[in-house]
């Protein structure tokens, strides 16, 4: 497994499904360990208006034998930027993509969308309950509040 992206110059791809996302044997397999990635400003397109929607993505996982190499996620996650979708579209999408491809022994996304219309929108999935003896901190992310 011979990251495709790591150390190259790597354009953004133009969409989620052109993507593609490396993994990497995991240094520690065997060891119960949570990883965490956060995208504070991750962006996609409202599927209606074409206006551009803000969230900030967080995704935990417990890995098994491979771990995601962060460029091929970042440019994965990047590649929403002209992608048109609702934000449960994004957020589970990308979680179940992860899930299916790294098979991990389980895994969270958050989606903490800021508000379209005046409503804020959170998303959440997980792909069934964690691990015993996993520790999962709190995502972090305070729900939103109006000024």
């Amino acid at each position: 497994m011979n990251p495709k992206f790591l150390g190259q110059n790597s354009p953004l791809p133009a969409s989620p499904d052109q993507a593609q996302l490396d993994y990497v044997p995991n240094p520690r397999k065997g060891t119960l360990y949570l990883t965490r990635f956060s995208a504070p400003e991750f962006t996609s397109l409202c599927p209606v208006t074409g206006q551009p929607d803000f969230a900030h993505i967080v995704i935990d996982y417990a890995p098994d034998e491979t771990i995601v190499e962060s460029k091929s996620l970042k440019l994965f996650l990047g590649s929403f930027r002209n992608h048109a979708a609702f934000h449960e579209d994004c957020t589970v999408g990308i979680g179940q993509r992860l899930f299916n491809e790294m098979k991990p022994h389980w895994l969270r996304i958050g989606g903490y969308w800021y508000p379209r219309g005046g409503i804020p929108i959170d998303v959440f999935w997980q792909s069934g309950p964690p691990p015993a003896g996993l520790w999962l901190p709190d995502q972090g992310v305070p729900g939103y509040r109006g000024r």
